[in-house]
């Protein structure tokens, strides 16, 4: 298919795990891609690879929790492509896991400042821009972890992804009547760096996911990948709002 062909996609998030796929699985269906994230060298991977396999491509570097940064990257998103259709953003850390009374002060802003901070930076920017030039669609990475589901021992990140789910719906309602479309996916454990305890390979964790979630897997990236781009192709049009959650039943 190429649902995409003709639109400029920008992803944060985009140097590996589900960013990466999603970058890449926009890029297969024939958008241009600005794939975005701290670390340029993994980004040029991500380029690399979409390249290779005949898509368009360019890197940007930007850390979600500065505001000018992050009005640099719709810019240059803009510049190099014409235009901004679509936003993923996806950009999100985990930090340590310990009950909510050992959590530092540290961990605490660290996380909140670039799971929920920088989600709603990034729309402000991507909304400013898409309200101005005739819409445009957004969708948040969130998780199965917050409004879905909880666990012991990750009190500020199922906060913050939380909240993710909460502005998501806010931004849904204060901009459709702008032509800004904005949706979220919430995956729970999938096939990305991130699901993996430390010091766990793929196959140990592929063994312990069998009795964790009743599909007995973890999500494939591209499985959550193919969940974006449903929501921000037009087929639908008509959802505002949503929070689409991916996660081999763990949250049912």
């Amino acid at each position: 298919m190429n649902r995409f062909t003709g639109k400029s996609v920008l992803v944060t998030g985009a140097g590996s795990g589900l960013g990466r796929a999603i970058a890449l699985a926009f890029a297969a269906e024939g958008a241009s891609v600005v794939a975005a994230g701290r670390t340029a060298a993994s980004l040029d991977e991500t380029v690399g690879l979409i390249e290779t396999d005949g898509g368009t491509a360019t890197a940007v570097t930007a850390d979600v929790t500065e505001s000018g940064q992050l009005q640099n990257l719709v810019h240059e998103s803009v510049i190099r492509f014409g235009g901004l259709d679509i936003a993923v953003n996806n950009a999100g850390i985990l930090r340590a896991t310990v009950p909510v009374g050992e959590v530092s002060e540290e961990d605490w802003d660290m996380v909140l400042r670039t799971n929920v901070t920088g989600v709603w930076l990034a729309m402000k920017h991507e909304i400013a821009h898409m309200k101005e030039n005739g819409g445009g669609t957004i969708v948040n990475i969130s998780s199965n972890l917050g409004t879905h589901l909880r666990i012991p021992n990750a009190a500020a990140y199922i906060t913050s992804k939380a909240a993710v789910s909460a502005l998501t719906r806010a931004a849904a309602l204060d901009h459709i009547h702008q032509g800004v479309r904005i949706n979220a996916v919430s995956p729970g454990a999938s096939a990305a760096p991130m699901s993996l305890r430390p010091g766990e390979t793929e196959a140990d964790r592929a063994e312990r996911v069998k009795s964790e979630n009743p599909l007995g897997r973890v999500a494939e990236a591209e499985e959550v990948a193919a969940a974006v781009l449903y929501l921000a192709s037009p087929v639908a049009g008509a959802v505002v709002g949503a929070d689409l959650v991916i996660d081999s039943g763990s949250s049912a």
